[in-house]
């Protein structure tokens, strides 16, 4: 198994769920709408103006806000002979959890960099975007992470010289491990620190499917800048390439460097896209299935 096919199928997986999700999200969605017009009809309710007024609401003369009619059409009176017209506002939209991420997805993956949708945060300093970075490497979930990662490298034998058995094991994990680490600190802090760009992931949180994963794919290429701007994302594509680079000072040599350095580019690109893929459905799977229970 190669960790190409590792990555497709992640992508797989994780969009056959959130296809799922789709059509309840779309149901809700409607019964959202449907609670609004009915809203906005109960809103328009008219009211008529206190004769003793004067003829001009709020003037000096006006003896109060004008009443509103009752369902015979005669005007409420404020000592409370009829009855006030009191139409409670519906529940028009999810709760203020429903929509939220979480600091980790299914209590082990970080989400330490994720914003959720329609939030806006200030700037991160460059101390703020090393620490995220080093939560991102040494959370105890990232050794479980380039674990696998390192099963998957040896099993497809991507580096010969590393051998097989515990000893290469120990050698694909440590070079695993050194990439991941190098790549998220050239991405999350190293560039955007130099290009003032911030790294989170904010989260889109409406729209189709097709959508929010247009969006979330986007992300690679499109980002923010720490003064709320749009540009593009020399964090990710300079930040994975830097990175990718940096590994052939501690990987053997070998002739086709250059392919090496390339491949490890795009995985590094692949596996941060399954991520912001992640990120975007994550909130709503965790209310849609588990309830926010996470």
């Amino acid at each position: 198994m190669s960790l190409t096919f590792s990555i497709r199928f992640l992508i797989a997986a994780l969009l056959t769920v959130s296809a799922g999700l789709e059509s309840r999200l779309f149901a809700q969605e409607i019964q959202t709408n449907q609670a609004v017009q009915k809203y906005a009809a109960i809103a328009d309710t008219d009211y008529d103006q206190d004769p003793s007024s004067g003829g001009r609401q709020g003037s000096a003369n006006s003896q109060g806000p004008s009443q509103p009619k009752t369902a015979s059409g005669s005007s409420a009176t404020q000592d409370g002979n009829a009855s006030k017209v009191d139409s409670p506002q519906p529940k028009v939209g999810p709760d203020d959890t429903s929509a939220q991420q979480t600091k980790r997805i299914l209590w082990i993956i970080p989400n330490y960099r994720s914003v959720s949708a329609d939030t806006h945060l200030p700037p991160q300093s460059a101390k703020e975007k090393f620490w995220l970075a080093t939560q991102d490497s040494f959370d105890y979930s990232a050794f479980i992470y380039e674990g696998m990662l390192a099963g998957v490298a040896m099993a497809g034998k991507s580096e010969p010289s590393f051998g097989q058995g515990a000893s290469g094991y120990g050698n694909y994990f440590a070079h695993t491990f050194a990439d991941g680490t190098i790549e998220n600190y050239m991405v999350e802090a190293v560039v955007p620190t130099l290009t003032k760009e911030d790294p989170r992931y904010y989260t889109l949180g409406k729209g189709g499917f097709f959508k929010r994963t247009g969006y979330a794919v986007s992300r690679l290429l499109v980002t923010r800048t720490d003064s709320g701007g749009r540009t593009f994302n020399l964090s990710e594509v300079v930040g994975a390439g830097a990175a990718a680079g940096i590994s052939n000072s501690y990987y053997p040599a070998d002739s086709n460097v250059w392919v090496k350095t390339y491949q490890r580019w795009l995985s590094q690109m692949a596996q941060d896209c399954v991520s912001n893929i992640a990120k975007e459905f994550w909130p709503d799977i965790n209310h849609a299935i588990f309830r926010n229970k996470f």
